[in-house]
């Protein structure tokens, strides 16, 4: 813990009650999102920057925000990835 300290002097040490608050930020989603539809995938991992940084800085509102926004645009991509597939599948 004080090793983490001396490389960020200004950062104090987050607290379990603090981690607890932590928004989640749905990288396995973002992944295959990004495999599975590109472009719908880097918006998706655009917002899940800002889940990082709005935990980081610890305001709550905005990284569940961004946090509801990812989850959707990964589940969107994945879907619209699959749903190509198929098609292309179904009809070569």
């Amino acid at each position: 813990k004080l090793h983490a300290q001396q490389k960020h002097p200004g950062r104090k040490g987050r607290s379990p009650e603090e981690l607890a608050f932590y928004a989640p930020n749905h990288l396995c989603l973002v992944v295959l999102s990004i495999l599975l539809c590109l472009p719908l995938g880097i918006l998706a991992f655009k917002e899940r920057k800002k889940i990082v940084l709005a935990n980081r800085n610890s305001e709550w509102e905005q990284a569940y925000k961004s946090s509801r926004k990812t989850g959707w645009l990964s589940v969107f991509s994945i879907l619209g990835g699959l749903a190509i597939i198929y098609l292309i599948v179904l009809y070569i």
